[in-house]
């Protein structure tokens, strides 16, 4: 019998497969310059910079970082958002699933966790959050966006999502040794209560 955290894989992944092409009609002209500017304004070092882009869906953001000159790299847990991401860019991708991640030690000057680690339940976050500050170079930076909420996790139809806080989540990447940088709430512009996206930067400390 599979376990919680297998469920909570298989059908976060199916959904995301079975309805990939209307993810992409749907979100890729959405206009997160903002957010790309936040990690990239945040790394300490020349370009062309290394950069996971995790879950990276079809692929929008890595034609954004590759055409503003930098190196990409992908990582999603569907396959087909692997194949949709490579065609559309021209990027190596890594087809993993986030609760088994396999990544070489201080490989990225910078990770792009736009809209991905929210599928990531509270119990496995500390595993998830440590693997990547291991896979970012020393001063390497982490940017996610994730929509907010009380701390708690369930199901949105077919997508498992757990929506934490800034006191929550700040507990989660500090125990994992990051430092923060600093955040801000999406869409900009707007008032707090119309602003459901919680985006941060944090720091790998340099030796």
């Amino acid at each position: 019998m599979p376990s919680p955290l297998d469920e909570i894989t298989r059908r976060t992944i199916g959904h995301y497969s079975t309805h990939a092409e209307d993810f992409r009609a749907g979100t890729w002209d959405h206009d997160v310059s903002q957010n790309v500017s936040a990690l990239l304004s945040a790394v300490d070092a020349p370009a062309p910079l290394r950069i996971l882009d995790l879950g990276c869906g079809p692929g929008r953001d890595l034609v954004t970082f590759s055409r503003l000159g930098h190196h990409p790299t992908g990582l999603d847990g569907t396959a087909r958002f692997c194949q949709m991401a490579r065609a559309a860019s021209g990027c190596p991708v890594y087809h993993q699933d986030f609760l088994a991640l396999t990544l070489p030690d201080a490989e990225f000057h910078g990770i792009f966790a736009n809209a991905s680690l929210f599928h990531v339940p509270a119990v496995a976050l500390p595993d998830v959050l440590s693997t990547l500050q291991r896979s970012l170079l020393p001063g390497g930076v982490l940017f996610s966006s994730n929509p907010r909420g009380d701390n708690q996790g369930g199901w949105g139809g077919e997508r498992y999502g757990h929506y934490h806080d800034l006191t929550t989540w700040t507990g989660f990447m500090e125990a994992a040794g990051f430092i923060a940088i600093g955040h801000y709430y999406r869409p900009p512009g707007r008032p707090r209560h119309q602003q459901p996206w919680l985006a941060s930067t944090w720091r790998k400390p340099a030796p």
